[in-house]
């Protein structure tokens, strides 16, 4: 499969038209609904592949954030070799109690796995959770950047954003 062909299927699965809420409160008149590739295990499969080469080098962990980037960080973490962390957005209250569950990030070189970024909110705000409990963060990787501010929100808190797919990749295979 063409890298063509791989933007193509992401964009006929995943992108909706609407009115939608996002997670930063705008009203968008399209969505990526990341499930529908999270959902599909050769199309992850095939992301996850894809995405590997842009992991940093010096990378020890990959952590996915909660709730689609643990699906993104499980396969990816398969290409890799890399253990992984699974992010949550608060700590739960109950058993471990932990935000982060999984492999350690106290000391080591962490980098954040997303699905889609917009705004880059969650992933400024699980960095710093992050950076709380030892952990080197300065990269995110995410399937789709929509090229929305988030890249740029996010290296004004010192995180280099890589992402596989942009918006303006979907556009042209729209």
């Amino acid at each position: 499969m063409t890298d063509s062909d791989l933007t193509q299927q992401v964009n006929s699965v995943a992108r909706l038209t609407g009115t939608f809420t996002l997670r930063s409160g705008r009203t968008a008149t399209e969505y990526f609904d990341k499930y529908q590739f999270e959902a599909d295990p050769v199309l992850l499969d095939k992301l996850a592949q894809r995405m590997a080469v842009l992991i940093p080098e010096g990378t020890e962990v990959l952590a996915g954030l909660e709730m689609g980037g643990i699906a993104v960080v499980t396969a990816l973490g398969r290409h890799a070799g890399l253990p992984c962390a699974f992010v949550r957005k608060q700590a739960k209250e109950y058993g471990t109690a932990r935000l982060c569950e999984g492999a350690e990030v106290a000391g080591r070189r962490v980098l954040v796995v997303e699905d889609v970024v917009t705004s880059g909110g969650q992933v400024v705000i699980s960095t710093g959770e992050l950076r709380k409990l030892g952990a080197h963060v300065d990269h995110a990787l995410c399937v789709i950047d929509r090229q929305e501010g988030g890249a740029e929100a996010l290296a004004d808190h010192g995180i280099k954003l890589r992402a596989l797919l942009n918006r303006a990749d979907l556009d042209a295979a729209n």
